[in-house]
């Protein structure tokens, strides 16, 4: 004879089952946060000092990375010999020290091409983990230099080749690299002048003393927008959405285009599973749409990327770069 309870038994077996199995999975860390949880707080190092492009990266991921990974961020400014020095401290990091480096191609691309003293080795001594922004370059002129377009501007500079000087923030940087591939792209003989930093770069140039100059977009467009200055083209291979008005270098009529941009990279010596969980925390961050918008607000373009494409996008770079880098013959 059947037995009648037989149905029921089982019913609330399956439940009890199924409560055991709730309450088992309850108990399990989230798959999010077992792949972004750390122990002790993460310091990211700056090459430059506070209030830098970089630097407002470093403090805008860090804000919102910290909440993520449950500890406190810290963005520690080591400025000095143009970011070598930071680079150089981060490699030396031991394993279990929870430390990131925020640098760009100046560090990390051109350094190590013309410094015979540079004690480091991006692909040795770094772990690629990020690539959070995007910046184009503006060639701008002196509102006291009469032109108005960049056609203008190359004739200009031909019949005036002794006046044809070209600041930029830094000798070295990617701005002045730029320039030389301006200069060549438009068979234009070009004088490039290093400054201590933007700003007094753009105080000659607003002034005069300096006819011409190349710097990022973001330090410029404000003064562009304030008619202090004027840009000429942006380096972007399309209109910037921060200056839709101003043509990029190819409409202008020079085929050319280049691009900065800011990487998290880790020590060698950081364990991979670490570097996973730091990236995939990093590129979670760049998805948020608060991030996103404050970076806008700085006038830079966020980028949401995974380790394999940051990867990817490095070597590209390098190897668009190294040629004009050593082709230029510059030497500190």
């Amino acid at each position: 004879m059947p037995n009648p309870n037989r149905p029921i038994t089982r019913r609330l077996a399956g439940l009890l089952a199924a409560a055991g199995l709730m309450a088992s999975i309850a108990t399990l860390p989230t798959a999010a946060n077992a792949q972004i949880k750390l122990e002790t707080p993460l310091h990211i190092v700056v090459g430059y000092a506070p209030g830098g492009a970089t630097d407002r990266v470093a403090r805008i991921v860090g804000e919102k990375l910290g909440t993520k990974l449950g500890v406190p961020v810290i963005v520690d400014n080591k400025p000095g010999a143009g970011g070598r020095l930071a680079a150089q401290q981060v490699k030396l990091t031991p394993a279990n020290q929870n430390v990131l480096m925020l640098a760009n191609p100046a560090v990390m691309v051109v350094a190590p091409l013309v410094f015979k003293d540079n004690n480091y080795d991006p692909e040795r001594d770094f772990v690629p983990v990020s690539h959070v922004n995007a910046y184009d370059f503006a060639l701008s002129v002196s509102p006291h230099l009469p032109v108005r377009e960049l056609n203008h501007l190359l004739a200009w500079m031909r019949a005036n080749p002794q006046q044809a000087n070209v600041g930029v923030p830094a000798t070295g940087s990617l701005p002045h690299f730029f320039g030389l591939m301006v200069g060549e792209k438009a068979k234009v003989q070009t004088q490039v002048i290093g400054y201590r930093g933007s700003a007094p770069l753009l105080n000659d140039l607003i002034g005069g003393q300096v006819p011409i100059a190349i710097d990022t977009e973001d330090v410029v467009l404000p003064q562009h927008n304030a008619g202090k200055l004027r840009i000429l083209a942006l380096s972007g291979d399309k209109r910037s959405p921060f200056a839709p008005n101003i043509p990029t270098f190819k409409e202008a009529g020079l085929d050319l285009s280049a691009t900065g941009w800011n990487t998290f990279f880790a020590p060698a010596s950081m364990p991979k599973d670490r570097v996973d969980r730091l990236a995939t925390a990093i590129r979670e961050v760049m998805q948020d749409p608060d991030t996103q918008r404050k970076f806008k607000d700085s006038g830079m373009t966020p980028v949401v990327s995974t380790q394999a494409q940051t990867m990817a996008m490095l070597k590209a770079y390098k190897t668009q770069w190294a040629p004009v880098v050593q082709k230029s013959g510059y030497q500190p």
